[in-house]
Formats: C-alpha cells, structure tokens, sequence
C-alpha cells in the first residue's frame, strides 16, 4: 500500500456516479444514491441526475452536455467495497514546518512548548533544502488524510515560504500560506529585526504567492501575525493596515491557553494602545485585526465579551481539540460559539496537535464535546428546565453529533477560507474538491481465515448496518487507508494503491 502524487491537469470531462454524502446543514447529512455527477473541465459540477443507473446518466447527461462519450472519463463508487464520494476535508489552522514533531510535545504547556521545540525547528527550515523535504511529506500526507484545503503558516524565511506555496500548486492542494511575523518574546535566532523589517518581508511573500497564481484558484497569501505576545503593538497596527489595503485574510492565534492570556494582559494595557478593553479580543480589534477574513485559532477561554466583538466583526474560529487537549490549554465551547452566531471550523494543529487527518479532529471535536458536557449540569427529571453550566448551555446541547462534526471539517471550513459555496457539497456550480471514501467489503462468516485480510482500514462493516451507521463508524475508526482518491478542482491530487 502507498500514496502516489498526480500532476496531471484535468484534461477531460468526467462522470461521477454511485453513492454520495455530504453536509445539507449543521445538524443534516444528504444522502444521494445511484446518483450521477458532472464535472466539467474547470473542475465544477455542471449536472446532476438522481435515481438512475450509470447507463441511463450516459444516455441522457452527455448528450444534453453535448458531452462526447470518447471525451469523458468515468469513475463509479463500488458498493461491494462500501464506498461513497464525500467533500474534501478543509484543514482550518496547521504549521507546516512543524510536522517533524508531530506527537512531540513532552510535558510542557504552550509557552515551554514553542521554546523547546518549536522555534528551533522552525528557524532550521531558513535551509531550502530541509524545508522541501518537510514540505513535500506534509502536502502528501494531508492530502492522503482528504485535506483538500489547508491553511498553513510557514516560517518567518521569505525564501521557504514561498517554496511552501510553490509545492501547493505543483501537488494541486489548495492552501492559504502565510510567512509568520514575530517581533519580540522569540529568540534572538528567530524573530524579525523590526516591524517595518517584518512588514517588507510580508508583502514580498505576498507578492509572489500572487504572481505564481493571479487568480488565487489553488493558492493565496495569509497575513499571519503568529500571535499577539510574539508582535509588538506597531507590527499589529502595520499588518492591520495592510490587511485593509489588500483585503487579504488574516490568521492568528487566540485565547489557547491562560498563562498567553495574562501574558497578553500584561504585555498590552488597554490605556497603553488606547483599547476598549482589557481583554485578548481588544487587542486584535484594536490593531484592525478582526476582519471577516480573519481566522483565529482555539478560542478555548474566550469572554461572552470578546464572542460578542468576534461576531460583530465576522472574524471566524478554528477549533482545535487535538492541540488543546495534547498542550492541556483546555476545552472549547463549541456548540456556545455556533449559538452565539461564530462560525467555526476544524484545524490539526500540527506539531501541538498530533495528527495530520481532518477526521481524527472531527472526532476529537465530538470527544471535547463531551467532556464539555460533563461540565454542564443535566436536565433534572420531571423539570420542565435544565440546569445550565455559566454559558447557558446544559449537558446534552453541548453534545457535537457525527453531522456536526463533519459540517464543521467540510462547509465550516469553507466558511473560515473564504470558499462558503464553492465547496463542501454536491450542487451544480460548486467546485469539485472531493474524496472517495472506501470502508471495505462486509465482513463474512469465516473470512479472511488462512489468508491474509486486504488492507482495508480499521472499519468493519458487517452489511446491516444503515448508512448513517457506516457513516458514524468512519468518523469514529477511520484513517488514512479508507481514502481512496482525492481531487481537487477535477483534479486527482491523491490515490491510493
């Protein structure tokens, strides 16, 4: 078994049919079968026809697309083997140069963490060399995973940023790409000599990430301040500026852990930068970091307050169970930031979060969930009420369902990325960013003895399940060997051998 990149632009127009799955809302999966998908040149879905058998979609669909049937490539999804096409998975908020030390974070807490592993790894990425090699496994492995979208922070090295962009067009992943800045509370080895040094370097990274695809179709800058302890108060205010000049995304870090939080405090008084108030939030508001296009990572012990000026200015969350239980930063309230009106995708993490699969975060995110929900009080019996813990939320609210989950790793992240409608679904005009998802053959009587068992994954199906039942078996036993394929725009990106 192995992965094998494919380079190849689409070139035909192509034929999806079998079963397909995917978030309708929230709380809601959409279920179609013996379904039939076309996907033009450019990638998007031109037609649609339900209820039909692949003869009957070639007999009718191509020749209203005036589709020849020399010109058109067909894939079906196979039933013995319990597959289904599901959207591609958006990664919300990882490190690149930190995948090396994936499961790498000893016995610290945030602060120790970056200066014992983090920041020299990063700085030994300034090497081209290394940070291809780091680089190219990160794109393949996240794309094996089904991460079709990815928002990367790089380093603070313009030259390797920028390298980090190039090998996301050439593989065919989506990404947003960001060069960190980082003014001050880093080592002397590895932070920028200014602001207005920092700023430069910026908008060179920005201008090639721009030059190499005008567009923005697979890949755009991010203006990354990393986060506000790392930058002083005339780099937020400069990259504030800069992200309303260019209108470009912002992406950062928020309200992870307590010890940041008092760091934060300290560092920027709120009669000092002229602040509203003395909170996390403040600052990057303050600083005109708080877009719609802004992305803040964790959100773990954000105030009712700071939700409030979250929402008002329609900058989104990205929720990471994986680093925050690893790092103990804490447990976000995710179901009170979806009911508070705050958008909210998925994000790895990596290197504070583990594992490079979107899925092993979604069930993560329903595991944090719960224990969230240990938190709140239950329902007493016979009450017409509930007792609520100090958001208002009680124990089963706070509960993510498998829908949940699996919207907020597809149609939440498209929100965060600037992609709400152009992915996540199977609708005529959205994009094709999808994978197919195999859980393997029904598990027989008797078989598999004396032979050895295909490698098929960790989920076993036994044929009477439901789909929503196979569905709930992936989210919580799949991994890496039930993605099959994954494309991107049209494009295979992904295959499994």
């Amino acid at each position: 078994m192995g992965s094998q990149e494919q380079t190849t632009l689409v070139t035909q127009n192509q034929l999806f049919y079998g079963t397909f799955i995917y978030p309708k809302t929230l709380t809601e999966l959409e279920y179609l079968y013996n379904t039939a998908v076309a996907v033009d040149q450019n990638g998007t879905i031109v037609a649609i026809k339900r209820d039909c058998d692949l003869s009957q979609a070639t007999s009718t669909l191509l020749p209203r697309l005036g589709w020849a049937p020399n010109s058109v490539t067909i894939h079906s999804s196979s039933d013995s083997h319990n597959q289904f096409f599901f959207p591609g998975f958006i990664d919300t908020h990882l490190h690149a140069p930190q995948y090396p030390n994936v499961g790498i974070f000893g016995k610290s807490t945030l602060l120790d963490w970056l200066e014992t592993y983090t920041f020299p790894l990063e700085a030994s990425l300034s090497d081209p060399a290394k940070a291809r090699t780091v680089y190219n496994r990160v794109i393949r492995k996240t794309l094996s995973h089904g991460t079709t979208c990815a928002a990367y922070y790089a380093t603070k090295d313009v030259t390797t940023t920028n390298l980090l962009a190039d090998l996301c067009l050439r593989a065919g992943q989506r990404a947003l790409v960001g060069r960190v800045c980082m003014d001050q509370l880093s080592p002397d080895y590895y932070r920028d000599a200014s602001a207005a040094d920092s700023v430069a370097a910026t908008r060179e990274s920005i201008a090639y990430i721009q030059s190499i695809d005008p567009t923005g179709a697979i890949v755009r800058p991010v203006i990354t301040p990393r986060f506000a302890p790392s930058c002083s108060a005339p780099l937020m205010a400069d990259l504030g500026k800069l992200a309303a000049e260019t209108g470009l995304p912002v992406q950062t870090h928020i309200s992870e852990n307590e010890g940041e939080i008092d760091l934060v405090r300290e560092l920027f008084p709120a009669k000092k930068i002229g602040a509203k108030g003395d909170t996390y939030t403040h600052v990057y508001d303050t600083f005109g970091l708080l877009t719609d296009k802004t992305i803040l990572a964790h959100g773990v012990h954000l105030s009712e307050e700071e939700v409030e000026i979250i929402k008002a200015r329609g900058s989104k969350v990205s929720h990471c169970p994986c680093s925050n239980s690893a790092l103990a930063s804490g447990a976000a309230r995710v179901r009170w930031l979806l009911e508070r009106g705050v958008e909210v995708g998925l994000g790895t993490d990596m290197s504070g979060g583990y594992s490079p699969s979107v899925l092993e975060a979604a069930r993560q995110a329903a595991l944090v969930s719960r224990h969230v929900a240990m938190g709140c009080a239950s329902v007493e019996k016979g009450s017409k009420g509930s007792k609520a813990n100090k958001d208002g939320i009680d124990r089963e609210r706070a509960k993510l369902t498998v829908e949940e989950v699996l919207y907020l790793a597809t149609k939440g992240g498209a929100e965060l990325v600037g992609m709400k409608g152009r992915v996540g679904g199977f609708e005529v005009g959205m994009e094709w960013d999808v994978q197919l998802i195999g859980l393997g053959r029904d598990v027989a009587d008797g078989e598999y003895e004396g032979e050895e068992k295909e490698e098929e994954g960790n989920v076993d199906v036994f044929g009477w399940e439901s789909w929503p039942d196979r569905v709930a078996k992936w989210v919580y036993n799949g991994d890496d060997r039930n993605t099959r394929k994954v494309w991107v725009k049209g494009r295979l990106v992904h295959e499994r051998k």
